[in-house]
């Protein structure tokens, strides 16, 4: 999934929409798309509990904001440093979970969270002349995580799926709101050049629909911090993919590759430890 997630920066790239069209397309292809699925084969996964309509229209509202601030910053500051400063996920995560769920702080998940966040202070010097693009990537992480958290908890209550619809199709109204309402926007806004229309509908079915289900998915089984510290491969893939595609490489800083890979050392010495400690959990 992270893979998927990967290219949709990719993809948020290549597509000449700004953002709140972008983000308008691809949530509402995607709920359309699973509620075609859901009257054909599945009609029940239209059903949910009353008292989880709240949560459910935070979360929609959250995600809405997300995306449009994620791909914002791609547009301002690129791929490679808006993906860089999404890890910061993984410590936003350790600090405010046990805040909202009221349990207690743990100690390996403030470190390696704390190292995530020197990788990106690194990178942040590195690349100061984005001040702009940063705070408006680090807005996004911090949505991510409080995401992440709110829908691991409801996942226990309701299908992943059902979840993923519903987020969608109130993301897609909160960002037609605003469009109608308090945007500035002409029709020439949502009209699509050269191959948007089919980077639009990879991204909504693809990289959301599919993509963005599984990942809620996951929550019945991981922690939420396991799940951003895993999201924060994001940026690795991101960048090869761009790589890929346009055989060329944007131009950053010694500095900004230090910040990476200490980024990149934290993720892999947090998997490591919790391997360790859940064998020794086994053992004993």
């Amino acid at each position: 999934m992270v893979v998927i997630f990967g290219f949709s920066s990719v993809l948020g790239a290549l597509i000449s929409l700004e953002a709140i069209p972008l983000v308008l397309y691809r949530m509402g292809l995607a709920s359309v798309g699973l509620a075609f699925f859901f009257f054909f084969y599945k009609p029940q996964y239209f059903k949910l509990s009353p008292n989880m309509w709240g949560k459910v229209s935070l979360g929609g509202v959250i995600i809405a904001i997300h995306w449009v601030t994620f791909f914002y910053a791609i547009k301002v500051a690129g791929v490679s440093l808006t993906l860089s400063m999404m890890a910061t996920g993984a410590f936003i995560t350790a600090m405010i979970e046990p805040l909202i769920i009221r349990r207690k702080i743990l100690g390996y998940e403030i470190i390696f969270g704390g190292i995530t966040a020197i990788g990106v202070g690194v990178i942040f010097n590195a690349e100061f002349e984005q001040f702009y693009g940063i705070l408006i990537a680090l807005l996004s992480a911090f949505l991510s995580a409080l995401f992440t958290i709110l829908n691991n908890q409801m996942v226990k209550h309701a299908l992943p799926i059902t979840l993923s619809f519903y987020e969608l199709l109130v993301g897609t109204l909160v960002c037609g709101i605003y469009v109608m309402f308090f945007g500035n926007y002409a029709w020439s806004s949502f009209a699509f050049h050269g191959y948007d229309w089919i980077w639009i509908l990879i991204l909504a079915w693809v990289c959301t629909s599919y993509a963005f289900n599984v990942s809620i998915k996951v929550m019945k089984h991981l922690s939420s911090f396991t799940i951003m510290m895993i999201i924060n491969l994001e940026p690795i893939y991101g960048i090869l993919l761009s790589l890929a595609i346009w055989n060329e490489r944007e131009y950053l800083s010694p500095s900004f590759y230090l910040g990476f890979f200490i980024v990149l050392g934290s993720i892999l010495v947090n998997g490591i430890y919790k391997h360790k400690k859940e064998g020794l959990k086994k053992g004993t």
